[in-house]
């Protein structure tokens, strides 16, 4: 039994570096296997053409909306002769003769 033993252990050390080496050959015949990923990452840049100082003509005005309620929004009393509006989910205070921005809050 012993010698049956010693005989299948020295046999497979002798034949492991083949079984490698003809598994090894096999990996480089066969082509290589190519995975294209393709990543496409939309980046849009939105500059905001509010300034502090910009007059506000009429026609800019019509898509503006009054904010009302500005305790809902967290904003400051408007003071007197100004008013709140909402542009493209920004909040400016406007004087409501001049039609001047005073200040820029940026919505989320």
């Amino acid at each position: 039994m012993k010698k049956i033993f010693a005989a299948l252990l020295s046999a497979s050390f002798l034949l492991s570096p083949m079984v490698v080496s003809q598994a090894s050959a096999d990996d480089h015949r066969r082509p290589p296997v190519v995975v294209q990923k393709r990543v496409i990452v939309e980046k849009k840049i939105v500059r905001p053409h509010w300034k502090k100082g910009y007059r506000v003509n009429a026609s800019e005005r019509r898509r503006f909306h009054d904010v009302n309620d500005y305790r809902r929004y967290r904003l400051a009393p408007p003071p007197r002769g100004y008013r709140w509006v909402r542009a493209d989910n920004d909040y400016l205070l406007i004087g409501i003769t001049s039609g001047v921005i005073t200040s820029i809050i940026a919505g989320r």
